[in-house]
């Protein structure tokens, strides 16, 4: 498994990276928020600090949220109540205080993977939405029989919306998803390439513009 450690005191992050590693996962270290932000994409669990030099660990893990559901741990320091019932409900999947026993850590890593496996659908390489049928292996889009010559980043899109088809997907999560940032004043771009699935797609209403927020996928029918 591949892990992203957020921990500015590198000491302790060498000693977390080496338990790890150890236990037969990969981990890969950010001392910054700023930074988790933007590596979370290829990693199956974070371990967060919360005193981090940037911005405080709650606050990634707020932003986090908006984008992404990948199970979090926080290993912190602080251990008031209040702290870890703001964790948990702001969607750590666990919360930890240190100083914390290795062999205890890595059977709570163990155990918040096997529920986010649990989690997870059955088939994450297809997605049906109606009359839109996706097969992720083939890179393949075909809309009530008609096959979609879609660009990759018009392919990215679909199905990012067609994963949450009939819930908003915000702006946030679109730019984290296909730009890597979620938080970053990026160009037009996004705009571009929704006009232009949209032509493919010849179907007026199939993606809702909820304004202010994001953009919504209604399954077609026919």
């Amino acid at each position: 498994m591949q892990l992203l450690i957020v921990e500015d005191d590198q000491s302790v992050a060498d000693a977390l990276i080496d338990a790890v590693s150890a236990a037969g996962h990969h981990a890969v270290h950010a001392c910054r928020g700023s930074d988790a932000l933007l590596r979370h994409h290829d990693v199956q669990l974070i371990l967060l600090d919360l005193g981090l030099p940037d911005m405080d660990g709650l606050e990634v893990l707020r932003k986090l949220r908006q984008v992404s559901d990948v199970p979090v741990i926080i290993l912190s320091a602080r251990d008031d109540e209040r702290s870890v019932v703001r964790g948990l409900r702001q969607g750590a999947d666990d919360y930890l205080v240190k100083p914390i026993g290795l062999t205890i850590l890595l059977a709570r890593i163990d155990a918040v993977a096997r529920r986010a496996g649990a989690k997870s659908t059955a088939s994450r390489n297809q997605i049906i939405a109606g009359t839109l049928s996706m097969d992720l292996d083939k890179h393949e889009a075909v809309l009530a029989g008609k096959r979609l010559g879609l660009t990759a980043k018009e392919f990215e899109l679909l199905t990012l919306l067609a994963r949450h088809a009939g819930s908003v997907v915000t702006r946030e999560q679109i730019l984290d998803r296909l730009w890597g940032d979620a938080f970053l004043a990026v160009s037009r771009s996004l705009d571009v390439h929704l006009t232009g699935l949209r032509a493919k797609l010849a179907t007026p209403g199939m993606i809702v513009n909820v304004r202010g927020v994001g953009y919504r996928l209604e399954a077609p029918s026919s």
